[in-house]
């Protein structure tokens, strides 16, 4: 629904990260005065690796390193699929040249989508959001302001600013979600969560156990392979996929176990099936949590078992959208062309160019959303797991972006498939997609940059 254009906003946008990027670049397209606070000093949210983890917490108590990127970490999707619609991820000369490229590489990608599109000079770095806040709790819809206070890095001067709309854009893979095993607290020998696993050398000679079988878990276990003693992977369930079944019978350290019962004091790891073992330590690759410290919305946005809601098309609160918004909420999906869209939907809202429903009509929706997840089983901590291709494109709808290209959607699957086969070599055996790749290499989006790339121009 369109409507009458709006005189320019003042938006924060909080994170610098690949949702946070493209959320100032399409907001800047509206005419809107943008500024985006970034507690590192560079962009790249998850993307900026930080080897430096000493000194924290290793279960994620009051952590301050956000990025959870260990060292070797590769891109679990072709590039093909990942950026932005008008700003492919290109191979450039002297760099990454994979198709599943290290995290530097993405890493490199969003500077060069930085600079393209001059987005540095919106971007105070090193400064942390404290508190985000309404001006007057009595005030909403479009006389809704907030207060967002911050602090410099080093500095103890508290910044106190007021903004007509805030996008939160800071991800979710910082907040460590722990399971909760009997005789955890109890246990005395080392326990980490993989949001600070970096490299495999302190594991040298251990014997450890893996909690979770997700790629985080897959990938950490079988780098741990020619360094620890022994690596045992505890498992919700034993039906695993054929790529970790061949990885497991390749390696005589190598176990699988399920879930675990109980741990004790002097190391014993306990599973449900009564066996049990002694472990060193326990790396557990068990997920994330959303969680915004510094948000005080007074309950009118809340997590509850990791759903953010009430939250209409998984973006907007419907008591203070669109002065509040949330980009980069959804998960297991093709993520920076769905960035992009919510980018494109905020902005063009905050311009006028489109109107949201009613606040009636967005709670309708979401509720009938929550009902339709029960229904199908999904339990609530996976609200935000979309796991399908068509939402996105429906998604898009909302705003008039474009569909996902079946190339995109089919190289997709594919890379899952061949990953879910051949675990330890998907990511460097994929010839039956080069008939897919001659596809995506002719569609506009690629020939549009390829030549300033590939001559170093970009």
């Amino acid at each position: 629904m369109v409507s009458v254009r709006n005189p320019p906003r003042s938006v924060c946008v909080i994170g610098a990260g690949p949702s946070g990027l493209v959320a100032a670049r399409e907001l800047r397209k509206e005419g809107q005065k943008v500024v985006v606070l970034e507690q590192n000093h560079e962009v790249g949210g998850q993307w900026l690796y930080d080897p430096k983890v000493e000194g924290q917490d290793p279960l994620g108590a009051g952590l301050t390193v956000h990025s959870s990127i260990y060292d070797s970490l590769r891109l679990t999707s072709p590039r093909e699929t990942m950026g932005f619609t008008d700003f492919p991820f290109l191979i450039k000369k002297g760099r990454d040249t994979r198709r599943f490229p290290g995290h530097e590489e993405l890493f490199l990608y969003l500077k060069d989508f930085c600079e393209w599109f001059g987005l540095r000079e919106m971007i105070r770095f090193n400064t942390r959001v404290e508190y985000v806040g309404m001006l007057d709790y009595g005030a909403f819809g479009e006389d809704l302001k907030w207060v967002v206070k911050s602090k410099v890095k080093d500095s103890d001067e508290v910044i106190s600013e007021v903004f007509d709309a805030v996008v939160v854009a800071t991800g979710h893979y910082s907040h460590p979600r722990l399971p909760s095993i009997k005789g955890m607290d109890a246990w005395k020998r080392k326990q980490v969560h993989s949001h600070l696993y970096r490299v495999p050398e302190p594991f040298r000679n251990e014997v450890v156990v893996v909690v979770g079988n997700s790629m985080s878990g897959q990938d950490i276990s079988m780098e741990l392979v020619n360094v620890a003693k022994e690596i045992h992977i505890s498992s919700r369930t034993l039906d695993v996929s054929e790529g970790l079944s061949k990885v497991i019978s390749k390696h005589d350290n190598l176990y699988l176990h399920p879930t675990i019962d109980c741990l004790h004091e002097d190391g014993r790891v306990v599973f449900i099936d009564g066996s049990w073992l002694t472990a060193d330590t326990i790396i557990y690759c068990t997920g994330y949590s959303y969680a915004f410290p510094f948000l005080d919305t007074k309950g009118a946005v809340t997590i509850d078992d990791n759903r953010v809601g009430p939250l209409y098309e998984h973006t907007f609160p419907p008591n203070l959208a669109p002065s509040l918004t949330f980009i980069g909420i959804p998960k297991k999906l093709i993520g920076f062309p769905f960035f992009e869209s919510q980018a494109k939907w905020i902005a063009q809202l905050l311009s006028g160019k489109r109107s949201l429903p009613s606040t009636d009509e967005m709670m309708k929706s979401i509720q009938e959303f929550y009902k339709s997840r029960e229904a199908d089983g999904i339990p609530k901590h996976d609200t935000h797991d979309i796991g399908v291709f068509e939402y996105c494109d429906m998604y898009g709808d909302n705003v008039g972006f474009p569909h996902l290209e079946e190339w995109r959607k089919e190289l997709c699957v594919s890379a899952f498939i061949n990953s879910v086969m051949n675990l330890e070599t998907y990511r460097d055996s994929y010839e039956h997609d080069e008939e897919l790749l001659q596809v995506a290499y002719r569609s506009p989006h690629f020939t549009q940059l390829e030549a300033e790339a590939l001559s170093g121009s970009l």
